[in-house]
């Protein structure tokens, strides 16, 4: 008997094993269904793409929101329990480098401003460790930042790049030698927030899912309408060859990601919800010749001084965001539902790119923006060039608040719950929460308390070398640079 076997029974009121709907297979229904799956529960996971966790584009881990000094204490101490939870389920998902934050002097913003929720974090971090020693993922706590003034930049300028860094200071190296010094305010900041790559979740998920036989993936599967019913709900979905099916649940779960809200209005079930649309652009820095931190440059989010923000991947490939309208940010891309609909409607252009149909002239001309927005940092990425097509989506924001990046779930009916993630690190949230309510439903039995782990034994077997290999498969079925799927610094071949 294996693992998933020996799990107990979880059964509805009609006597038959409890299945569970899941609609929408991004970061958020996938772990949904990886999280009751691996404990034995039915799942059926209902995804309109081709493949799983194919949406924004994900690629920064949030283990303290530090990117966004706009959003409360209490949501970036959320964000850092939550990405300590991603760290130890998806193990081999992690571009383990630090992101520096430096501010310009031309910014509103002054690096001490940081200090008191950095220190909170580095407290709660701490305090994390001391309760259970395997939250130790992000280095040692008293590591969680470091502040540099000029004098020490400047020594560091003067070493050479190291070929595999390791401490904070090998790491701030390569930073230190390209940008100008007089631009930024002092002190830099080194926070061990790390990096995720999109491709190597979805790898974990879908391999993992392939592996649990309570867990039914139907890939290229729209749903079309929704019918509530006294124990549960019917779902009525046509597939790729337009034929139409039906399947009774005893619980519903609305994982639809920015297209939550045609769900819930196929549910005729209200909520106020926003939607933006977002983009970040693959460049490849061929004369790059250092492995580099991510770097953050604060700015005003929508002003041409927008944030400016690189993610590095291996072999010179950059991600790059640029807190512009002209960049990241779209003129009319963030919309809000209204009483009609609880789907926020984007017009027609962004509905185009949502459906990959981006014009070569406009990828071209966005990229080479982000481009020259970095280069008035880090003046030799001039030399970069457009490395492939945007990484891009839809983001939801539950309510009204645009600044929201902490949440996880809703309810409305008590058999229907809604995944409302702004972050990729929410997700196990959402799942611990619809356990928690199955629970209570008595649709499944009160989970036993286990370690992260624990709950999750068929993916922690999965192998470093087969999740990057099937990662690679994907990014170049996506139409992405392989490099996208690898991880940083490390050769698996």
């Amino acid at each position: 008997m294996n693992l998933i076997e020996s799990k107990t029974t979880s059964l509805s009121h009609s006597g038959l094993p409890t299945t569970v709907g899941i609609i929408g297979g991004g970061i958020a229904g996938s772990t949904i269904a990886l999280r009751l799956a691996e404990q034995g529960i039915n799942v059926q996971l209902f995804e309109e793409g081709t493949s799983l966790v194919n949406g924004p584009p994900i690629c920064h881990l949030h283990a303290g929101g530090n990117l966004y000094r706009e959003i409360s204490d209490q949501q970036c101490i959320t964000l850092l329990k939550q990405s300590i939870d991603t760290l130890r389920v998806y193990r081999h998902t992690t571009n383990i480098r630090p992101t520096v934050i430096a501010i310009p002097c031309n910014d509103v913003g002054n690096s001490n401003d940081l200090l008191p929720r950095l220190i909170l974090l580095q407290q709660t971090y701490q305090t994390l460790v001391e309760q259970d020693p395997k939250n130790c993922v992000l280095g040692e706590p008293k590591d969680y930042f470091k502040l540099y003034q000029r004098h020490e930049l400047e020594s560091l300028a003067l070493q050479a790049n190291p070929e595999h860094p390791l401490t904070p200071d090998q790491w701030m190296i390569p930073v230190a030698k390209s940008i100008n010094l007089d631009q930024f305010k002092y002190p830099l900041i080194m926070v061990q927030e790390y990096g995720l790559s999109v491709f190597r979740i979805a790898a974990t998920l879908t391999l993992a899912l392939d592996k649990l036989t309570q867990c039914h993936v139907h890939t290229n599967s729209k749903v079309i309408s929704l019918a509530e019913q006294g124990t549960g709900w019917q779902v009525n979905y046509q597939d790729s060859t337009n034929q139409q099916h039906q399947i009774n649940v005893d619980y519903l779960v609305n994982a639809g990601g920015y297209r939550t809200g045609t769900i819930d209005d196929l549910a005729h079930i209200p909520r106020q919800r926003m939607v933006e649309f977002k983009a970040a652009y693959i460049t490849h820095w061929s004369q790059c010749d250092a492995q580099w931190p991510e770097v953050i440059f604060h700015g005003e989010r929508g002003t041409p001084n927008g944030m400016a923000q690189l993610t590095p991947y291996p072999d010179g490939f950059f991600q790059l965001h640029g807190m512009t309208q002209d960049i990241t940010l779209f003129k009319n891309g963030l919309v809000s539902s209204n009483e009609d609909s609880a789907q926020p409607q984007l017009n027609a252009s962004f509905k185009e790119k949502l459906q990959q149909h981006w014009s070569q002239p406009e990828i071209e001309q966005r990229t080479q923006r982000a481009i020259n927005h970095m280069a008035q940092f880090v003046g030799k990425f001039k030399q970069a060039t457009v490395g492939g097509k945007p990484l891009f989506g839809a983001q939801q924001i539950p309510g009204n608040d645009p600044t929201l990046r902490a949440a996880d779930v809703s309810y409305s009916h008590q058999r229907y719950a809604r995944s409302e993630i702004v972050k990729a690190s929410s997700a196990l949230s959402v799942a611990d929460a619809i356990v928690d309510q199955l629970a209570a439903l008595g649709l499944i039995p009160q989970p036993t308390l286990q370690t992260r782990e624990n709950e999750f034994p068929v993916s922690q077997q999965l192998s470093l070398h087969d999740i990057v290999t099937y990662a690679e498969k994907l990014a170049t079925e996506r139409g992405f640079p392989t490099s996208l799927a690898r991880p940083i610094g490390h050769n698996i071949k």
